[in-house]
């Protein structure tokens, strides 16, 4: 060491050490369940109590559910009879039997089978109308295109296998335009040409209404065939869709200055909020008629999905509502600072910070919403749950529950679990803006 520093620096190190890695228990796998499961005795405890529950309860299930299954059958009797021959008396099994046989009405209704390529196709072009609304570029479209041609081929695959005409499912209409969606959104989908694409997202309720309901060169279908998860979807994409933007406006109405307009806004929201749901649908199915002039024919899906999207944005309000009221008072005065207009400034400054505050419960909304399109049974129409009852009363089928429910049921996880699931990514990538 020079004399220069030989007072002032008591030790100097002249050999530079490798960095040593972190302890194994720290990290990787076994850093992961240290802290997420065994942290403590406590989380220990509940954590083998938890996987003792899953070591009870998933080998029975999977028992039932897929190694004493029957997926071809006639009836439940056919079925139990099945069972007991491969795998002895009083074995349990669940017969998917019902779901292979009646997995178009429960998909379909009583939707012309020779056209069902129109909800296929109006269902795509869904996909390729809310993309650009969530994403940031057209490219989630060209994965959503490529899995639905992967499930395409499988289900074809499955049924050709079983003895149907699985084949003939991939010549459709739907087929290719998955393929040109695809194809386009891949070349022409960057952030920049995105914009172009809500044209199509605008025009999408005309091309809706048309492939489902026909009209000009397409062959007119009842609403009375409508029903299963195509009534389902139509009911739950119409509310979602309609709800926000009203609920929004009617949010706006309630802080509003004009007595008049607060007066109507805070009426019509109360008055939804204290009604039962069911209790709307039996105006829209009864009583609506009255107020109607003699001979008018006021389709009755068209009343449930007035009654319903009235019904989701007086909640949608509330919720907006409250992201509104928890922005400070200096964001709006910042707004007139800037001397921006009443519009402008909720459009560039107010609304953007306020739906992002109520995204969780916007998106709760939305879930409520679908799970309750299933009350429409209760007016007659067939959506997958009301399908049970006509299915369970024929003599093949009769005595079977939870291979419907099951099947119905995961239908509406896979929907509501990608809902919430949205949410999240949604929250992550606008929590960006807030790092420092």
């Amino acid at each position: 060491m020079s004399g220069t520093h030989a007072h002032t620096v008591p030790y100097v190190a002249e050999t530079q050490y490798k960095q040593e890695p972190a302890p194994s228990s720290s990290t990787g796998v076994l850093g992961w369940l240290r802290e997420n499961l065994f942290s403590s005795w406590t989380n220990a405890a509940l954590t083998v109590l938890c996987l003792a529950i899953i070591a009870w309860i998933v080998p029975a299930f999977l028992e039932w559910a897929v190694f004493k299954s029957v997926w071809n059958a006639g009836s439940l009797t056919e079925c139990r009879e099945i069972i007991a021959t491969r795998f002895g008396e009083g074995a349990h099994g669940a017969c998917w039997a019902v779901i292979h046989e009646r997995f178009g009405q429960l998909l379909y209704g009583f939707y012309p089978i020779d056209l069902r390529w129109r909800p296929d196709t109006a269902a795509l072009l869904l996909v390729v109308a809310i993309t650009p609304v969530l994403f940031r570029t057209m490219r989630p479209l060209v994965i959503a295109m490529v899995g639905l041609l992967a499930i395409k081929l499988a289900f074809a695959i499955i049924w050709q296998v079983t003895g149907d005409d699985g084949l003939e499912t991939l010549v459709t209409p739907t087929t290719f335009i998955a393929i040109i969606a695809g194809a386009v959104a891949y070349f022409f989908g960057n952030e920049h040409q995105k914009s172009k694409w809500f044209y199509f997202t605008l025009a999408y309720p005309v091309i809706a209404y048309f492939l489902l309901w026909g009209g000009l060169i397409l062959e007119p279908v009842e609403s009375s065939k409508f029903g299963g998860f195509l009534l389902t979807m139509v009911i739950g994409v119409t509310g979602i869709a309609g709800s926000l933007p009203l609920g929004i406006l009617l949010a706006l109405g309630r802080q509003s200055k004009l007595p008049i307009l607060k007066m109507i806004c805070v009426t019509f929201i109360e008055f939804i909020r204290g009604v039962p749901l069911i209790t709307l649908l039996f105006v829209a199915s009864t009583l609506l008629n009255y107020f109607l002039p003699p001979g008018t024919n006021f389709d009755l899906i068209l009343r449930v999905l007035i009654m319903v999207t009235l019904f989701a944005s007086a909640y949608m309000a509330e919720v907006v509502r409250g992201g509104l009221a928890a922005l400070p008072r200096g964001q709006y005065e910042a707004s007139d600072t800037l001397g921006l207009t009443y519009w402008q400034g909720m459009r560039l400054i107010i609304l953007p910070q306020a739906l992002k505050i109520s995204i969780p419960g916007i998106v709760n909304t939305f879930i409520g919403l679908f799970k309750d399109t299933t009350l429409v049974a209760v007016i007659g129409l067939l959506d997958p749950l009301g399908l049970t009852n006509p299915i369970r009363s024929n003599s093949d089928w009769n005595g079977i529950v939870w291979e419907l429910y099951g099947f119905i049921a995961l239908l509406f996880f896979i929907c509501c679990w990608s809902m919430s699931r949205y949410s999240m990514f949604l929250e992550k990538r606008l929590r960006a803006a807030d790092r420092r």
